[in-house]
């Protein structure tokens, strides 16, 4: 049965994305995210199957949380600072707000039947990806870069997204908005 890569994800308003995009410098090994491409990731759901994604819509249109503001602050590194393969931009300490929603949407989740990881949520940005030999490239620019800060924005929705793997990187394309408050 045919199946679709999918995630949910705020968008980030442009103010957001052109202040992580300014520092994404030609590093070797390090490919930076596309701008088009830069979200906060809120769960990813791996390949649902297409019948089962007008229901998966129909649940997500059901979790509510209020509005808030959110900051975009600090960088880092997954799984590790000495070997980075993904340097990301934070949201500070977060909002509880934010992972109000996360609980929200899992519940949603859950109650769809729908399996995911269980892992710990680390809100952030995924700004790059980085090879292997990038460690001491990725170590200078996390510290040239450590007092970084972007303006707060509003998270007043959410979206499903679909994400299609080609060889030069990821193409998401937005499936549905839905509101964080009627």
């Amino acid at each position: 049965m045919p199946s679709v890569r999918l995630f949910v994800a705020c968008a980030l308003p442009p103010p957001v994305r052109d202040a992580l995009v300014a520092f994404a410098t030609p590093l070797p090994g390090v490919a930076w995210t596309r701008p088009e491409q830069l979200h906060l990731t809120l769960r990813f759901l791996g390949d649902v199957e297409q019948p089962r994604i007008e229901a998966l819509q129909e649940r997500l249109q059901t979790v509510r949380v209020e509005p808030f503001l959110l900051p975009v602050s600090g960088l880092g590194a997954f799984p590790s600072k000495n070997a980075p393969r993904v340097l990301w931009a934070g949201v500070g300490s977060g909002h509880p707000h934010l992972f109000q929603l996360r609980q929200r949407l899992d519940d949603a989740l859950l109650a769809e039947g729908l399996d995911f990881d269980v892992r710990t949520f680390h809100p952030h940005v995924t700004v790059a990806r980085c090879t292997e030999t990038a460690a001491g490239a990725a170590h200078h620019w996390l510290h040239l870069h450590r007092e970084f800060s972007a303006p707060p924005f509003r998270v007043d929705s959410f979206a499903l997204w679909s994400s299609e793997l080609r060889p030069e990187g990821a193409v998401h394309t937005l499936v549905q908005r839905f509101p964080l408050a009627n």
